[in-house]
């Protein structure tokens, strides 16, 4: 079981990227802070999906603008086993890291 942080990427323009996967008979409990490094907006992405490229439905933020050096924070995120955390930014300059606690399936 793996705490602290999870994930990290930086981004590539317009391409999902898959920065989590939660371990089979594990589920786990999230933190997602996305990073805007640059001096103008992002359009931003973020799913809980079940494969690399989301669906409509798993989207739980969707061409969200995060402002010149700011950041997203997205906390309580519950994911069951095999689930993913997929970012996406339209542009490069954007840092995501996920952070938080895997605990076994009793």
């Amino acid at each position: 079981m793996a705490t602290g942080v999870l994930g990290t990427a930086d981004l590539s323009a317009a391409t999902n990227t898959t920065l989590y996967t939660v371990p089979v008979d594990t589920f786990s409990v999230v933190t997602v802070n996305i990073c805007n490094r640059s001096t103008t907006t992002r359009d931003i992405r973020l799913a809980v999906a079940a494969a690399d490229t989301p669906t409509n439905a798993e989207y739980i933020e969707y061409d969200t603008e995060i402002l010149s050096n700011g950041v997203l924070e997205r906390g309580g995120i519950v994911l069951d086993a095999g689930k993913k955390i997929v970012c996406y930014s339209n542009s490069t300059e954007t840092s995501v890291v996920v952070f938080g606690i895997e605990t076994t399936i009793a």
